[in-house]
């Protein structure tokens, strides 16, 4: 009969295999030790849940706890995990209730085309479909067991075109996975949230985030045109898959089409180092209103020869249905003003 226990931080030390088995069965770099020390250096309170049968660790769960500005409300998030049962459920509602959280967040790595045989989660009381997802319900995936050759074959003629383009232009590729290649990386990151108008996480967070996953996950590409660097990814490798979370490019360099030998080099990048996938983090789905903020760069994504993939999506566990409420009330009027100033 499996039992589920918080895991502190300081288990690590205390018996570092704790830590070592939890790698093994995370699914996903958002489940993994390393990321919830990352987020703990941001000033976030990482909770980690593990399900055992006996003294073995079966399951593990990594949630974050977040305070809401100007509000006494503490949300929970519980990203990229596997489908929990009707008892992780029960427990993880248990720990949201002694933390006095209004909600979780759930968004699980699971694809919707898996889940027979665990309705019980869509079922599961004070449970609903969220009305504001963190990550979009589809991706983009790309097998990369397939030969150089047959996965530049496979790529959309114009993506192709334009990779061959970066080339005759001069624009070469190099992995600078050290502090110079991030300084690179967040400004040209930081220069497209701006013109993007997207409003990210702080320089700060992201340092935080490289210096902790540095070494371990995380990995810096750049594009360079006449020795410029004129875009950049960070990239993340946990096991056996190729994740695509940060990227930024210069916009005065667009004729140049490096991001399209960036993509490329990053394929190729995942292959030389095992991954079997290449995961880009988020997507429209399928035949996409070509007006969507996202059509750029789902369209972009699509050029590589991915296929869509659904997942199950995010949703809400409801534990205090006033401060819920309250939470979305304010999020529609913060929305609201950002569109007036």
């Amino acid at each position: 009969m499996s039992t589920f226990k918080l895991i502190e931080q300081k288990s690590n030390t205390k018996n570092p295999q704790i830590r070592n088995d939890w790698e093994k069965i995370a699914l996903h770099p958002l489940q993994s030790w390393y990321w919830g020390e990352a987020r703990e250096k941001t000033g976030v309170e990482a909770l980690r849940i593990g399900e055992f049968e006996g003294n073995r660790l079966k399951n593990v769960f990594q949630m974050t706890i977040h305070k809401v500005p100007f509000l006494p409300i503490k949300i929970g998030y519980l990203p990229r995990s596997l489908l929990p049962d009707k008892k992780a459920l029960d427990f993880i509602a248990k720990i949201a209730r002694e933390k006095g959280l209004a909600f979780i967040k759930l968004e699980p790595y699971v694809k919707s085309s898996e889940v027979k045989g665990t309705e019980d989660f869509f079922k599961y009381p004070k449970l609903k479909k969220s009305p504001h997802p963190l990550f979009p319900k589809w991706t983009i995936t790309l097998d990369l067991q397939k030969s150089e050759e047959e996965l530049f074959a496979n790529l959309k003629r114009k993506t192709r075109y334009n990779i061959r383009l970066a080339k005759r232009k001069g624009v070469i590729v190099k992995e600078m996975s050290d502090k110079k290649g991030f300084e690179i990386f967040v400004k040209l990151y930081f220069d497209t949230c701006k013109r993007q108008k997207y409003r990210g996480h702080t320089p700060e967070y992201h340092r935080i985030i490289w210096e902790t996953l540095k070494k371990k996950i995380a990995h810096i590409l750049v594009a360079f045109y006449k020795g410029k660097p004129v875009a950049s990814y960070e990239l993340f490798l946990y096991k056996n898959i190729l994740y695509y979370p940060y990227g930024g490019s210069d916009y005065n360099y667009r004729n140049t089409f490096a991001s399209n030998l960036l993509m490329w080099e990053a394929i190729l990048f995942g292959k030389r180092h095992g991954a079997k996938l290449f995961d880009m983090w988020g997507s429209l789905p399928p035949n996409y209103p070509k007006t969507h903020p996202w059509t750029g760069f789902t369209r972009f994504k699509q050029g590589y020869g991915g296929k869509f993939v659904e997942l199950v999506g995010s949703w809400d566990l409801v534990v205090d249905k006033v401060k819920y409420n309250l939470f979305f009330l304010s999020y529609k009027l913060r929305n609201l003003l950002f569109k007036f100033f």
